[in-house]
């Protein structure tokens, strides 16, 4: 009987074991509160685009992740293209602008 209460209490940190590598696996993803301060900080960075007069018109795909907000699209110009990225960049939270994707067109 005793023997069977040692082998449930092995099995039992055994398992706590697991649980606790395969969180700590994770950690590389964000937590619910990180994944809302960027989802705010995407909206805040739309907003500020649709509102300045170079880049209003401007068709951007926004996203952000732990701060750095990406911009992806076509912008017209050269000068529509850097004034995106100098929107984002003023936007408070935004710790970094990346904005590899985002092309003049030719």
């Amino acid at each position: 009987m005793r023997l069977s209460h040692l082998f449930k209490a092995q099995v039992a940190i055994v398992l706590a074991l697991l649980i606790f590598a395969g969180c700590s696996a994770m950690t590389g993803r964000q937590t619910a509160g990180s994944a809302a301060n960027d989802t705010a900080l995407t909206t805040k960075v739309k907003s500020s685009l649709l509102a300045d007069s170079v880049v209003g018109g401007l068709a951007l795909d926004v996203d952000t992740t732990e701060g750095v907000v990406s911009l992806n699209g076509i912008a017209k110009s050269e000068q529509e293209r850097q004034r995106a990225i100098q929107v984002a960049q003023s936007v408070d939270g935004v710790r970094r602008v990346d904005a590899r994707n985002l092309v003049v067109q030719r």
